[in-house]
């Protein structure tokens, strides 16, 4: 197990610095990969909830700390599978084919929050999909999806038509499926990239999420936002582990963590994290004169639903094509968003 001495440096939050100082009094502490900026809210809430969760439930005996930029956003699952550090959160999309069932959580749509959507791919994973082991190689200990994303573009975007021919940041999985219905050339690089493609105009606009205006700087590149109702499409993410580092653990931490943290509780830990900072994104726009917000009109939604039939009847085929009954998946995740 990889042991830390110190917690990387402009963590953001006193919730890091009190984690420090308690690791040193822990039996175990875990060596946490993050590839955001130190002031995102995975940093900043996501992470510290995390480690509130493992100290609370072994009684002080299991803490973690932090390192950021170990290694790139795509390559954090091999880092893990590999023992360079304990745990990470993933983004599904970067790596493309591999994840086929965590397209069907990203699809637009969906109603709810992003906590109703963390469970509801947990609970979805537990049904449907766990037999597929596309985490092979490491220990899933949570699901998550952030909110529902939005357009954020250097100049102003009025309507879906003008979105056709931008060059757009895209961050694979649906959110790229998304771009290309709507007629924008899609280039990929990972979220930290985002900031200076578009700064250096090698972008026009990016789909991401709303919190991205505050944990991104969007506010300063991208001035504009377009807001379709219920969301362009929703990220997949999940909370890896390397399995002989849990393995090392003493039985009773194993089952505390079990029972108290990994699966729904950490799931809609997340989840919560993401509205949370959803709302930050918000607030951070608003609070710049020269940054507009456009809601999509009633035209546009509908013209929206319409558009996206084909790529979720694709994504459904794709699911389908594993082996799972991808269409009662889809119909359960839908019953479980919509019921709040």
């Amino acid at each position: 197990m990889t042991r830390l001495t110190k917690l990387a440096s402009l963590m953001a939050g006193a919730a890091m610095a009190l984690s420090a100082s308690i690791a040193t009094a822990a039996d175990y502490t875990l060596t946490i990969s993050s590839w955001t900026p130190p002031t995102h809210g995975i940093n900043a809430k996501m992470w510290p909830a995390f480690i509130k969760m493992i100290e609370e439930a072994t009684d002080g005996r299991v803490t973690a700390e932090v390192k950021l930029d170990l290694v790139p956003p795509p390559a954090q699952i091999d880092l893990i599978e590999d023992g360079g550090a304990d745990v990470s959160i993933i983004f599904h999309g970067y790596q493309p084919g591999r994840f086929v069932s965590a397209k069907l959580i990203e699809l637009p749509g969906y109603p709810g929050t992003a906590e109703r959507g963390s469970v509801t791919h947990w609970r979805a994973w537990n049904q449907y999909f766990a037999g597929l082991d596309e985490h092979k190689g490491v220990k899933l200990i949570g699901l998550t999806t952030h909110g529902p994303a939005t357009l954020h573009t250097v100049d102003p975007v009025a309507s879906l038509d003008d979105i056709k021919g931008l060059k757009l940041r895209v961050p694979g999985g649906v959110g790229s499926d998304v771009a290309a219905a709507l007629g924008a050339t899609g280039i990929q690089v990972p979220a930290p990239k985002v900031y200076e493609t578009l700064a250096s105009r090698a972008a026009d606009g990016v789909v991401i999420t709303t919190e991205s205006r505050k944990g991104f700087r969007l506010t300063e590149v991208a001035k504009h936002m377009y807001d379709m109702p219920g969301g362009l499409y929703r990220g997949s993410f999940a909370i890896i582990m390397n399995p002989d580092t849990f393995d090392s653990l003493p039985a009773d931490i194993q089952q505390a963590l079990e029972e108290k943290v990994f699966g729904e509780p950490l799931s809609a830990a997340f989840g919560r994290v993401w509205d949370e900072i959803d709302e930050i994104g918000i607030e951070a726009t608003r609070a710049q004169a020269d940054n507009t917000i456009t809601v999509a009109s009633e035209a546009d939604q509908a013209k929206y639903k319409e558009l996206t039939k084909a790529i979720i009847e694709k994504v459904i085929a794709e699911v389908a094509a594993t082996g799972v009954d991808a269409q009662a998946a889809y119909d359960f995740m839908m019953q479980e968003m919509s019921a709040q």
